[in-house]
């Protein structure tokens, strides 16, 4: 007897075990609103293959004025929640901030900022315009013992193939938006994100997860010539 019935293809776990940018702290920034809601959206995680997330809440001064307290407390009730629901998976968290005065009124005063692993330190910056800091405050950064690990570069406007050589240089790491490569926030940021790949500019790849939408539509990537592209070349997550 012939059978009709075919097997659903397995989508192959994500080769990276370690995300290092999202936002899965409940109700301190835009991401996650709620412990359940976090559940929902770290199993959805995991089910792409991550053992361990770190979490970045944004910290930006006069829109989310997250402290490294409120951060790390967060952090706790987080991984109380998940140890009471038998979710295991290892989160830890740092930040995401955003360049400005303030952020740099705290490194040039010596401030305790969030970092993961070697002081590594997540910032993003405005989307439209190059900050006239940005040179200097990297300079601060690095002078200090810090490792700047710029957000998502291909999703500023500014942002150039020779503008990312440069911040290379200047000892900037690049992290990739996985979902940059299947044009979730627009085409030219998509364009950008395969050039960057192209060229070999990319240090680390984050999910940027916000919400359930956005881990849903990870599994999505895994079949994508970029992202088959950029996993040969020796990203950071795995060494976390």
């Amino acid at each position: 007897m012939f059978s009709f019935f075919f097997k659903k293809e397995k989508i192959n776990p994500f080769p990276l075990r370690t995300d290092i940018h999202s936002h899965l702290i409940p109700g301190i920034d835009d991401g996650v609103t709620s412990f359940e809601n976090a559940r929902e959206v770290i199993l959805k995680l995991q089910e792409s293959g991550y053992k361990k997330l770190i979490t970045t809440p944004h910290i930006i001064s006069d829109t989310y004025k997250n402290t490294p307290e409120i951060i790390l407390n967060g952090l706790r009730e987080l991984n109380l929640f998940l140890l009471q629901n038998n979710i295991d998976i290892k989160i830890e968290a740092a930040a995401e901030y955003y360049l400005d005065t303030w952020l740099i009124s705290e490194v040039n005063d010596g401030n305790l900022l969030l970092t993961f692993a070697d002081k590594y330190l997540l910032f993003e910056m405005n989307y439209i315009t190059e900050p006239y800091q940005l040179n200097d405050f990297i300079f601060s950064l690095t002078t200090k013992g810090y490792r700047p690990v710029l957000a998502h570069p291909e999703r500023y406007q500014f942002m150039t193939l020779e503008k990312a050589e440069d911040l290379r240089d200047r000892g900037v790491l690049l992290q990739l938006n996985i979902l940059s490569l299947i044009g979730f926030y627009s085409k030219p940021v998509q364009s950008m994100a395969n050039k960057l790949v192209n060229n070999r500019l990319v240090d680390f790849l984050g999910s940027d997860c916000h919400n359930l939408r956005q881990a849903s539509l990870i599994p999505e990537a895994f079949k994508n010539k970029y992202l088959k592209k950029v996993l040969n070349l020796p990203l950071h997550n795995n060494l976390l």
